[in-house]
């Protein structure tokens, strides 16, 4: 993996994205509530992507981000064809690791706030690394019970 980025990753990068909600990004959809409203999972995945797209431009060939953290505090509900944006800053870097700040918002109010982290990683190495997992023969059972 090359450690620099083609291009200077800095703090300050925003990128901004638009969805339309949709029927599979509903809380009844998604088993997340039962109302008809952007549910959480999809929101946290809006973040996630706004972040990621912001940086990805910049990386150097073969290197990506994976998310590692969201903290996330989802403030309103969006109803089914209501229009959310997302806007991503990148506020902190440490290393590889990346700390975006993020709201969004859809056509009448804040609907969240969100700290996200994300860890510059080679590729290739993670999808060996991947690999070898799925592959292990010492695969531990899965819990037969809950907890």
């Amino acid at each position: 993996m090359t450690d620099q980025p083609k291009q200077a990753i800095l703090p300050g990068i925003t990128h901004c994205m638009e969805w339309t909600v949709a029927n599979p990004h509903l809380a009844s959809t998604w088993g997340s509530g039962l109302a008809d409203v952007l549910a959480t999972p999809v929101l946290v995945g809006f973040c996630e992507e706004a972040a990621r797209q912001s940086v990805d431009p910049l990386l150097s060939p073969g290197q990506q981000t994976v998310g590692t953290k969201v903290v996330i505090d989802h403030l309103a509900a969006t109803p089914l064809n209501m229009k959310v944006y997302v806007r991503s800053t990148l506020t902190e870097i440490d290393g590889r690791r990346l700390v975006f700040s993020i709201e969004a918002r859809d056509e009448q109010e804040l609907v969240a706030r969100c700290e996200h982290h994300r860890f510059i990683i080679d590729g290739d190495r993670f999808a060996d690394r991947i690999s070898q997992k799925s592959h292990s023969k010492e695969r531990s059972a899965a819990p037969t019970e809950s907890p």
